[in-house]
């Protein structure tokens, strides 16, 4: 057992900003459909490659959020803070796969989302198989030890009249089998037609790739449409609040395990009948940390006032101006960047600048062929300047990017005297961040524990 190596960092009676109170039976099911390693590449966010009827009727019946990001681009360090409600670079949870085998506990007043509710008097589910042929993963990837993260794998298996929290996961868009499922489906998308980002070189390989992940996308789409055809028939969306939201950004070059636009942006849809009008379209900043404060506030479950999340609904409701987002150690790739992005704005602080983007990792080398392709035209001098940004032996102390002039952020302005003003701002939020939230990530790394 890892004996802790500090204080509590909430005290031990926290205030509490929202309180509300309610029958279990007049409390409404929560539905967590979460997919891994998805970016917002969906028809109702823009996106026109794909044919995506599920999700797209999902945004249509509630709120679609514009520039929701993940707190970091890798699904452990991301799990392990959306579950909670708190940042992992202040539980000591941002390296990814860490604690595995070391009975790590989260600090004193930090818990999981499901023991909150689980005291509420809900039943709490990670789904498994939900029909015949159909199942989540069940996947947690805590970078802690939780006794009984959930009760069950099923809302079936609730009491009478009881109602439900329930997390079911898709791997469909992670990199692994469902690629080579995807290829199945009629109507995969036209790798020729694919628009790609200006840091990839046109190249059939990498067109295949980013199309293979659409058609992903695709198979998620009928994947989750399957959910809730079931869960219909079953009469388990009676009274239930969901919410629709990727783990991390997409898992190609810049994006997962970068905190690049790609990286941590993710969707988010909720649909709440009776408080979310439908169709309804949000702009302003949302980390998903608030998906977990918003959960908690519907099911009327009081939210400790030093909770990173906010409720997005509601009178307790408090949009943000900007969000923050982590990276830290990914396997056996040793890194750290902190990045505080608004809806145009995007600062990106490297810590260490000396590590290049391409350093060594055994997962990008083995599931990300276009890294194959870039890294041999780098070679032969055939990138262009925005692609051979990542091939570069060094990344920059700070990065500033107009994302609304610059969506793909390859033009770097932290230098450009017309927004020294600027930068310094954001770099004063960052270092607000870093010390009201107790960044941990200057402490020594631990390794990959999870093999």
């Amino acid at each position: 057992m890892l004996r802790r190596r500090f204080t509590p960092l909430f005290g031990t009676a926290p205030a509490f900003i929202r309180s509300l109170s309610g029958k279990a039976a007049e409390k409404p099911n929560i539905l967590w459909i979460i997919a891994e390693d998805n970016g917002p590449q969906w028809n109702c966010y823009g996106y026109k490659g794909v044919e995506t009827p599920n999700i797209d009727r999902l945004a249509g019946e509630g709120a679609r959020f514009q520039h929701a990001h993940s707190t970091g681009p890798v699904c452990s360090a991301s799990r392990s803070a959306f579950n909670v409600g708190l940042y992992q670079t202040t539980t000591g949870t941002h390296l990814h796969r860490s604690h595995r085998k070391d009975g790590y506990r989260l600090p004193e007043g930090a818990r999981l989302v499901s023991h909150r509710l689980r005291d509420a008097g809900y039943f709490t589910a990670n789904v498994r198989e939900f029909a015949s042929g159909l199942r989540g993963t069940g996947k947690t990837d805590f970078n802690f030890t939780a006794e009984k993260p959930f009760d069950g794998t099923h809302w079936n298996q609730r009491a009478a009249g009881q109602p439900f929290f329930a997390q079911v996961n898709f791997q469909a868009t992670h990199k692994g089998p469902a690629f080579s499922e995807a290829r199945k489906l009629p109507n995969l998308v036209d790798p020729h037609k694919v628009e790609l980002p200006p840091y990839w070189p046109d190249h059939p390989v990498v067109r295949d790739e980013y199309a293979n992940y659409l058609d992903c996308v695709q198979l998620l789409d009928r994947q989750v449409g399957a959910l809730l055809d079931v869960m219909k028939k079953d009469g388990a969306l009676d009274n239930t609040v969901i919410f629709f939201f990727g783990d991390n950004g997409r898992c190609l070059i810049r994006g997962k395990q970068w905190c690049y636009d790609a990286g941590t942006h993710v969707p988010l849809l909720v649909k709440w009948p009776g408080m979310v009008k439908p169709g309804t379209v949000r702009h302003d900043p949302a980390i998903l940390l608030d998906v977990t404060a918003t959960t908690l506030a519907a099911a009327g479950v009081e939210i400790p006032s030093w909770f990173h999340g906010r409720p997005l609904f509601g009178s307790g409701a408090q949009p943000r101006d900007s969000v923050v987002t982590a990276r830290d150690r990914c396997d056996m790739t040793v890194d750290r960047i902190r990045c505080v992005r608004d809806a145009r704005y995007s600062y990106i602080r490297n810590f260490m600048p000396e590590k290049p983007y391409t350093q060594h990792n055994d997962y990008i080398s083995k599931q990300y062929p276009t890294l194959g392709v870039m890294k041999q035209l780098h070679a032969q001098g055939k990138l262009n300047a925005a692609q051979s940004l990542f091939m570069a032996a060094r990344k920059p102390d700070v990065e500033f990017y107009d994302m609304q002039s610059d969506p793909h952020e390859v033009r770097n302005l932290a230098s450009d005297p017309k927004y020294a003003k600027l930068v310094a701002q954001y770099s004063a939020r960052l270092d607000k961040w870093l010390a009201e939230t107790k960044d941990r990530g200057g402490e020594p790394v631990l390794p990959d524990d999870s093999n």
